[in-house]
């Protein structure tokens, strides 16, 4: 099937409110809300065919954008790649040049908007940080990890999976509740990696699945007001991730790491090509820290996740 080419603006009032239009009843998905755009001509970048769309359809001049995250969705009677760019300043007032409603909703809102399945990921991609922390626990620690949570919060770091490494069930549990009241005081949202009972015990704002536990659930084992993350290392497992409704995942390694010495490193291109063929945020793994974000961008990443590269 051949894939659309789409650029979409989110727009940003100075206010943090994010612009938003409702299709037409007539049209593919009509009386769906979405974010402003439309098709990539054959003689245009992104950039252009973004600045173009916006000034057609809302009146808006967006000189300059930065990427949020490039995702592919396949609908029954088309497919689409989705070119999402953040605008933080333009020129014009906000409508509907095309008759169409429009409307300036804090990001808090947009759950209140059907939208459709494939703007979906834009909104968890808006709520995503670009870094994701990983703190192991290891058996008989625990302690250390409360000056490490404070010295990533420090950092600017907002989320962060603690990675239970052969530690007692009952440790990391008492461990997971602890950081997870640390973490809300730091302005930190904490993981934690096992059974999904472990939301309720420790109330952390979401669970980290392992690639091994993809195959475990037939349907997402978490509420949608909690985030759910896989681990994933391959295409199989990117599909079985997305099949359960996870919000976004951890793909790698990219390059060596000393974390996992025996596996063989993706290699940005293969990266990219995985990420392109998945609907999803994406954080990049593997022997990256937070000078490799924009370079990970580039190659279809939300982010870059790290357990030794934020200091």
């Amino acid at each position: 099937m051949k894939v659309l080419e789409v650029a979409v603006g989110v727009v940003f009032n100075r206010a943090g409110e994010v612009l938003i239009s409702q299709r037409p009843e007539h049209v593919h998905l009509g009386g769906l809300w979405e974010f402003p755009g439309g098709k990539v001509e054959a003689d245009e970048d992104v950039d252009q065919a973004l600045r173009r769309e916006l000034l057609e359809e809302v009146g808006v001049d967006a000189a300059s954008s930065t990427p949020l995250i490039c995702l592919r969705h396949d609908y029954p009677e088309r497919s689409v790649r989705l070119h999402v760019r953040i605008v933080h300043s333009f020129k014009g007032e906000a409508q509907g040049l095309e008759g169409q409603p429009v409307r300036w909703v804090p990001l808090s809102d947009l759950d209140r908007y059907p939208f459709p399945a494939a703007n979906l990921s834009i909104i968890h991609a808006l709520r995503l940080p670009s870094c994701y922390a990983i703190m192991n626990l290891e058996a008989g620690g625990g302690l250390h990890l409360d000056e490490k949570l404070e010295a990533l919060a420090a950092l600017g770091i907002q989320l962060v999976r603690l990675r239970p490494l052969g530690c007692e069930p009952a440790d990391y549990q008492r461990h997971a509740a602890r950081l997870v009241r640390r973490g809300e005081r730091l302005n930190v949202q904490l993981l934690v990696s096992g059974d999904p009972t472990l939301l309720d015990q420790t109330g952390a704002a979401g669970l980290h699945l392992r690639s091994t536990q993809l195959s475990s659930f037939s349907l997402r084992p978490t509420p949608r007001d909690r985030w759910l993350a896989a681990s994933c290392h391959d295409a199989g497992e990117l599909a079985r991730a997305s099949g359960l409704g996870v919000d976004f995942v951890v793909l790698g390694p990219v390059e060596p790491t000393a974390s996992h010495p025996g596996a063989i490193p993706l290699g940005w291109p293969r990266f990219q090509a995985l990420v392109e063929a998945v609907a999803l945020p994406v954080y990049a793994l593997g022997g990256l820290d937070r000078g490799d974000l924009d370079y990970a961008r580039r190659h279809g990443a939300h982010g870059v996740a790290a357990i030794r590269g934020f200091r």
